[in-house]
């Protein structure tokens, strides 16, 4: 049975709707992590260290796509639930071929100052050019990355969820048969692994555009539209937590691979890498969750329930609770295998990331309410709140955090940073939550 923006969601019911877009965001994290895999074993230490060392700084350049997603979704399903469906079509097809556009001239800048950035970063040597390597060629798949980012999100907003999970699913298994092909077969080591990723992005972003262009059972569909600026600067506002977030995170991402590289060396990025898929493919849980929500709580907003908002809301810090104490569970017990795994062949770089691990998995417990917690204004269209909330969790507290607790505990610090990060994030979207619920009557 199709499930509608506008019914009353059950436990049973918002778990069908909210699945896919859980699984499309594990599958796509899981890009980085298949190329870790094949990169540690098949091409080296220093590859794979190269590849999560460059990667904050790819992931800030396709954050625009979870912008335009994030935040014009909140639009796009708020004009539907005041029933205006073209105005809504208008705004989802300004968004496509704005982004489209903007992303071709942030590919070509990234490709341009991709290697000073990287040794500003700290990168020399051998690793400054696997950064550049690995680096301009996922930049040449940029606008198909950032696309991809977006329509994850605009798929669910047309009510189809499961569809955007099989087109995500397309580009992840696209990955990793491309990686088993070109690195392990073939050998075409760092350049292999870039082009496997590279292809499954283009996957990703390009055939959505393709059925959104053509006459479809959604809910959207692409249109002529005009240049719409109040729209345009509403939806950058409403996503401008997502983009904060995830500029944020990379920020953080290349500080702790400067603090690492002070602590433990290239040891220490690779071991960052490897709790960083763990962490990637967690949060996505959290993320998907998000975003398959927003989209119901923007359109139960626009229509004037509240009741439903107040649902949506207790039963989402149920369902988050229990995805929150089950991660840290399966993150202590799959602490060695995934070690081994990924960094086996060396004993000494197993057992750092095997203490990170026993660490860095209880920032599990408390990372889902913010990220929850900031979707959810962002889905109200409040994009001022929502934003503080990723600023304060994304980087004000774990840059602290990371620059204090390394002078206490050395190489510890840096893992209980994250654990001390969430943990206040957390504190603080509890308190956004209490001060505004008479405004929005949640």
């Amino acid at each position: 049975m199709n499930i509608q923006l506008s019914d009353h969601f059950t436990y049973k019911k918002l778990l069908r709707f909210t699945l896919p877009s859980i699984i499309m965001m594990v599958f796509t994290s899981i890009y980085g992590v298949v190329d870790g895999f094949f990169v540690s074993n098949f091409v080296g230490k220093t590859p794979f260290a190269a590849v999560n060392f460059i990667m904050p700084f790819l992931m800030i350049l396709g954050a625009v796509g979870f912008m335009f997603g994030t935040g014009g979704s909140a639009l796009i399903a708020m004009t539907m639930g005041t029933g205006d469906k073209e105005k809504a079509n208008r705004i989802f097809s300004m968004l496509v071929y704005v982004s489209a556009a903007g992303s071709v001239v942030i590919s070509l800048l990234g490709i341009l100052f991709l290697r000073p950035v990287a040794s500003l970063m700290g990168a020399e040597g051998e690793l400054l050019d696997n950064c550049v390597l690995y680096g301009r060629i996922i930049l040449a798949a940029l606008p198909a990355f950032i696309l991809q980012y977006e329509f994850q999100s605009f798929f669910v907003t047309a009510q189809k969820p499961q569809l955007g999970l099989a087109v995500t699913m397309a580009a992840g298994i696209a990955n990793m048969v491309l990686d088993a092909l070109f690195v392990a077969l073939f050998q075409w080591g760092l350049v292999g692994a870039a082009a496997a990723t590279a292809c499954s992005q283009a996957v990703g972003g390009i055939i959505p555009l393709l059925y959104f262009f053509r006459p479809n059972t959604s809910l959207l569909r692409l249109t002529k539209t005009s240049f719409d600026k109040t729209a345009l600067i509403k939806t950058c506002v409403n996503g401008s937590s997502e983009l904060m977030s995830n500029i944020s995170m990379s920020l953080v991402g290349m500080l702790y691979n400067m603090q690492l590289m002070k602590y433990a060396g290239e040891d220490g990025v690779a071991a960052y890498g490897v709790l960083m898929y763990v962490n990637l493919v967690f949060l996505a849980a959290f993320i998907g969750y998000a975003v398959g929500t927003a989209p119901v709580i923007s359109y139960h907003y626009g229509a004037g329930g509240q009741e439903e908002l107040k649902s949506m809301l207790r039963k989402s810090f149920v369902i988050i609770g229990i995805f929150s104490v089950s991660m840290l569970a399966l993150a202590e017990g799959l602490a060695k295998p995934l070690a081994t795994l990924f960094v086996g062949y060396d004993q000494k770089l197993m057992e750092l990331t095997l203490r990170g691990f026993m660490i860095y998995s209880f920032s599990f417990l408390f990372a889902g309410i913010a990220i929850f917690g900031s979707s959810f204004f962002t889905a109200l269209n409040n994009g001022l709140v929502s934003a503080l909330i990723s600023f304060l969790r994304t980087l004000v507290f774990q840059v602290a955090a990371v620059l204090i607790f390394p002078l206490i505990w050395e190489i510890d610090g840096i893992w209980l940073s994250i654990c001390a990060a969430e943990m206040m994030a957390a504190a603080v979207t509890l308190l956004f939550l209490a001060g505004q619920r008479r405004k929005y009557h949640y």
